[in-house]
């Protein structure tokens, strides 16, 4: 006949059952309520994932420390097979409700549903948190800025009297640790100042750590991307004055570089931070490039304008002096012969009898009629010079 034995529980299964066979994961764990408790928090940077200045948000990846004393959770190692140190469900037990105040949105962080909890009653929380928090963003120097955004830990609902929050570390150490900062993409971790301070509200104040994450970012990029090309589209707008004014091409090539520049500027649209109250620097610096080079075309066609002008009035003033040259030496010779006229009537007159008077008088209207025209069309001619000078 078998007889069969029932298997012995291990040590790791009766420890675990013994601490949490009475315990109420809903009261803060200490044994005299008016003791509270600490939170110790510490806070490694681990990169900057993303920036977005038209929302004010800012994408951290962080590793999250939270350690404190739950004082029903003790046992002597000696009676458990030496077992110092176990792992325990987070929503089995007391949880801080430490929060972060700048939080906006939930990020896509892992779920690390375990908490190690020692023999002296100590809980390590440790995991990875990505951040979206609001930021104040300043980025009026950009790509040349830099960036001050705050978390700041804080007990949603227990006052400093119940949770109490301290560093782990020191601030000076925690400020200087970048090391595990992943250093190769867009912003450098510049350092993490922290301090501590309590917030009153509703008659009652509230413990919080703020932690100040200072990066700056790399502008490289957009000096090779934004600044360079602009800079050349000047230099080679400013050249473009050398060109002949006359030649025709000036413009053509101004046009030319005003559409290229456009181009560019439209492409690079949304590597620009946009924000509602500033615009950057360097958006102003685009519109006076884009200004200038509008400027220099106007001015450009403004000067073949001139150019064009000049060349027809001289031709018209030549023109004007060729008439006169002709109509004055005609209006001329008219006179003379006039005046040959009236000396021969004026000699038949002393000799003649009434016969030779009706000739002289028909003669002599004949030439006030002939000298009346002439005069009347170097006049015209002479107006006509006057209004081609004038215009």
């Amino acid at each position: 006949m078998c007889t069969t034995t029932k298997p012995k529980r291990s040590a790791l299964n009766q420890l675990t059952r013994l601490l949490l066979r009475k315990y109420n994961y809903g009261v803060r764990p200490v044994q005299n309520w008016t003791k509270p408790t600490t939170v110790y928090i510490d806070l490694i940077i681990q990169s900057v994932l993303d920036v977005d200045g038209q929302t004010q948000k800012v994408t951290t990846s962080i590793w999250y420390r939270q350690i404190w004393n739950d004082e029903f959770l003790v046992w002597d190692p000696e009676e458990f097979d030496g077992i110092t140190e176990i792992s325990l469900s987070s929503d089995a037990i007391w949880v801080p409700d430490v929060i972060i105040s700048e939080f906006v949105d939930v990020g896509k962080s892992p779920v690390i549903p375990y908490v190690y909890v020692n023999c002296s009653g100590t809980v390590k929380n440790y995991k990875p948190i990505q951040v979206v928090s609001a930021c104040h963003l300043e980025i009026y120097a950009f790509p040349f800025d830099k960036q001050n955004c705050t978390l700041t830990f804080r007990s949603w609902l227990h006052s400093v009297n119940e949770v109490d929050l301290a560093l782990w570390r020191p601030a000076e150490e925690i400020a200087n640790d970048t090391k595990d900062f992943m250093n190769d993409g867009e912003w450098e971790l510049l350092s993490v100042p922290s301090h501590y301070c309590t917030l009153e509200q509703e008659d009652r104040d509230y413990a919080q750590i703020q932690f100040n994450v200072l990066i700056r970012r790399r502008p490289l990029l957009y000096v090779v991307s934004l600044l360079i090309p602009s800079i050349f589209f000047m230099v080679v707008d400013v050249t473009s004055f050398y060109l002949p004014p006359n030649s025709g091409t000036r413009i053509t090539f101004k046009t030319s570089i005003l559409l290229g520049f456009t181009v560019i500027r439209v492409n690079l649209m949304d590597e620009i931070p946009a924000t509602a109250i500033k615009t950057p620097l360097i958006g102003v610096f685009f519109a006076v490039c884009m200004a200038l080079l509008v400027l220099s075309l106007a001015m450009s066609i403004f000067v073949v304008k001139l150019l064009h002008y000049s060349e027809k009035e001289v031709k018209e003033m030549s023109m004007s002096a060729c008439l006169l040259d002709k109509y004055g030496s005609m209006d001329q010779s008219f006179i003379e012969s006039a005046f040959t006229s009236m000396k021969t009537l004026d000699d038949m007159e002393q000799s003649g009898g009434r016969r030779e008077n009706i000739i002289y008088l028909h003669n002599r209207v004949l030439y006030f009629e002939i000298v009346r025209n002439n005069v009347f069309t170097m006049s015209i001619h002479l107006l006509i010079l006057a209004y081609t000078n004038t215009f």
